[in-house]
């Protein structure tokens, strides 16, 4: 059981590549938008701004930034799961560490230190939130990063 996730996990990290990194700078998001041949907007917001792109395949990727200029938070849907470990960024060792000793198929949700990534979806319907509660900005709960 734990191999078929392992598999799983290493099959949809090496899918397509998502740019927006967990915890990093917002700085990429122009590149990310050309790179995924994709439309990019922002949107202001209460105390955080939201950068999406979308993309004619129906993908959308949201970055959720501090008035700081820091991720704290990203959403993935879309037809093909993103890379995780770029999604991540230097999270993904604890994402991989606390996927490890999960013993479920399905939707994941990992819930470890300040790391919070809920995983789902089919075959063309992936989803992805991933977030870290300390890099939230003052004001702003969890539930913004949809």
């Amino acid at each position: 059981m734990k191999s078929i996730a392992a598999i799983f996990l290493i099959a949809v990290s090496s899918t397509v590549p998502a740019w927006a990194v967990l915890g990093q700078s917002q700085e990429s998001v122009q590149s990310d938008a050309k790179t995924l041949k994709g439309t990019l907007t922002t949107t202001e917001m209460s105390g955080y701004s939201v950068q999406q792109i979308n993309r004619d395949d129906g993908m959308v990727l949201k970055e959720f930034v501090s008035p700081e200029g820091k991720v704290f938070g990203i959403s993935w849907k879309g037809p093909t799961m993103p890379n995780l470990s770029q999604l991540l960024g230097l999270y993904f060792a604890a994402f991989q560490d606390a996927n490890r000793s999960t013993h479920r198929r399905g939707p994941l949700s990992i819930h470890t230190g300040p790391l919070v990534v809920e995983t789902g979806g089919h075959l063309r319907a992936f989803h992805v939130r991933a977030y870290v509660t300390v890099l939230l900005p003052s004001g702003v709960t969890e539930a913004v990063v949809q």
